[in-house]
């Protein structure tokens, strides 16, 4: 691909973005205030070109690259969080098998068709991969033919919208927990949507359970197994890809609440007090811009490994820290005013908690990280 042709993908991701992001922000308020799922800018998002973006261009999508997608989540997570965030969960299980067919010449066959797929139908991807992570969950019964599939997967972003749920359920064979992955079509009659998601922030992801009744799913249509609570060289590329995108939603939350907060306070009277928290509000911005920057430049290596898993979660655990903290600053900035929604501060405030809950939490990032500069065994810290 020509440098001319990066260029004009570039360009053309983050302009669409900027345009949709001024329709999803004049409806975010309202999503938060009913807990309605953004379904309206889900139905731009695919006129738009966004939700086949991450797909290679000559598989007919996009062919928008990680770097380019970050932006795009950025800017969208900064108008409406809810958004960005639900569609950071499409996003990421596009670019997965996007990064293999670029990759792994053998995945090719595996990938291929599902990728054509989001490109011609619009197909959008759900994920259960924060409820499931390494661990796994639910059950996989084993049946003629394949097995059968009893689960309850939480935390599933976009469901409401959801054609293919990418998932997994655990099977006990010879004495050995194996998780088995698949997808799960949201349109059986075994598949359910339940109206669960009532929440302090990011009310608009529409991350309702999913319960799964004695789905059938073939042997031929499970193209992965592995170990459950162990880390797979899959984990480690889902890890390092993953990551950088959805933590992009969050940054684009705090530099929001940033500029609201600026807006703001700039209308006051100069005194060193709000000199002061301006200035730590920025820095601890920019702490956070520096931290996505190392994220995707990790991934950008097209290396994953244990090393890439400890940079995009040492990078997420700082985009973490230092987002939250940028928009608490700027409450605090803004003072009183702050505590009304209409100011559009303390939804952000909201919004911007989640990014607490996501893998690796804090205390397992330490320990990961910790264990990594010993040398010492990381197989089973998740």
């Amino acid at each position: 691909m020509s440098n001319v042709i990066d260029r004009k993908e570039t360009v053309d991701v983050k302009d669409t973005a900027k345009k949709l992001a001024k329709s999803f922000a004049e409806r975010a308020a309202d999503h938060d205030s009913s807990d309605a799922f953004v379904a309206e800018n889900y139905v731009q998002l695919k006129k738009a070109g966004m939700i086949s973006a991450g797909v290679p261009s000559a598989l007919g999508g996009g062919g928008a690259d990680i770097r380019e997608l970050c932006e795009a989540l950025r800017i969208i997570g900064g108008a409406c969080g809810s958004t960005g965030l639900a569609l950071s969960m499409h996003t990421h299980q596009v670019a997965i098998p996007a990064w293999r067919w670029h990759h792994q010449e053998a995945a090719r066959p595996v990938v291929e068709p599902l990728l054509r797929r989001v490109a011609t139908e619009n197909l959008v991807l759900l994920s259960s991969g924060g409820s499931d992570w390494i661990g796994g969950s639910g059950e996989a019964e084993r049946v003629e033919g394949g097995y059968r599939i009893t689960a309850r997967k939480v935390f599933t972003s976009g469901a409401p919208a959801g054609d293919l749920l990418m998932t997994g359920a655990i099977c006990e064979e010879e004495g050995q927990r194996t998780v088995l992955h698949f997808g799960v079509p949201m349109a059986a009659p075994e598949v359910a949507v339940l109206d669960t998601w009532r929440t302090m922030g990011m009310r608009g992801t529409g991350s309702h359970d999913v319960q799964i009744d004695g789905l059938f799913i073939a042997d031929d249509k499970i193209p992965m197994r592995r170990r459950a609570g162990e880390w797979h060289p899959a984990f480690q590329m889902i890890a390092t890809i993953a990551f950088p995108l959805i933590y992009s939603v969050y940054l684009g939350v705090a530099e929001s609440a940033r500029d609201i907060a600026v807006g703001i306070a700039g209308m006051k009277p100069a005194s060193h007090r709000t000199q002061s928290l301006a200035g730590r509000m920025d820095t601890a911005l920019a702490g956070a811009r520096m931290a996505q920057a190392f994220m995707i430049e990790a991934a950008e290596r097209n290396a994953p490994s244990a090393e890439t898993v400890n940079d995009v979660m040492v990078g997420r655990r700082l985009v973490e820290e230092n987002a939250i903290r940028t928009v608490e600053l700027a409450m605090e900035l803004v003072g009183g005013a702050s505590f009304y929604r209409c100011t559009e501060l303390e939804r952000r405030f909201r919004d911007i908690q989640a990014a607490r809950y996501h893998p690796l939490q804090k205390e397992v990032q330490a320990e990961y990280a910790g264990a990594m500069a010993l040398g010492q065994p990381i197989d089973h810290i998740f």
